[in-house]
């Protein structure tokens, strides 16, 4: 999808708002990397690996591989555009959030990853804890 076609659909989103709604944009099929930079190579009139070399570094920190647009929970409402959707929010109790973020204001305090990347768990049920939190890797 090219820019221009990305903001449209941003701006027809905002043009059903009414308030509040959480939209989701379907952008198209992913694109791999790697071969974006192989094909804008070969368009500069090089040849990748021989003119120009193409170094793959690995994720950093924090990044990931997909994105997941909504949770299974998050139902998906059609617009009058086939490319723009409407989800439904989560509810979710004020005070029992309340309780959680004091929970993890005070294990962010104590400074122990574990406890923090524990209680963060308990606030969003789709945060996953890796081997390291139960080998009790600090």
């Amino acid at each position: 999808m090219t820019i221009s076609e990305a903001c449209q659909l941003v701006l027809q989103s905002a043009s059903f708002a009414k308030g509040g709604e959480i939209f989701v944009l379907d952008m198209g099929e992913p694109v791999k990397i790697y071969e974006m930079a192989e094909n804008l190579i070969r368009l500069s009139g090089f040849e990748p690996g021989r003119d120009i070399e193409i170094k793959v570094t690995g994720l950093r920190p924090g990044e990931k591989l997909y994105e997941e647009l909504l949770l299974a929970e998050e139902g998906l409402t059609k617009t009058q555009n086939s490319k723009i959707y409407v989800a439904k929010p989560l509810e979710i109790d004020l005070d029992e959030l309340k309780q959680k973020l004091d929970s993890l204001k005070f294990a962010a305090n104590s400074s122990d990853k574990t406890k923090i990347k524990m209680q963060l768990k308990e606030i969003v049920d789709t945060y996953k804890v890796y081997d390291e939190i139960a080998a009790g890797d600090e």
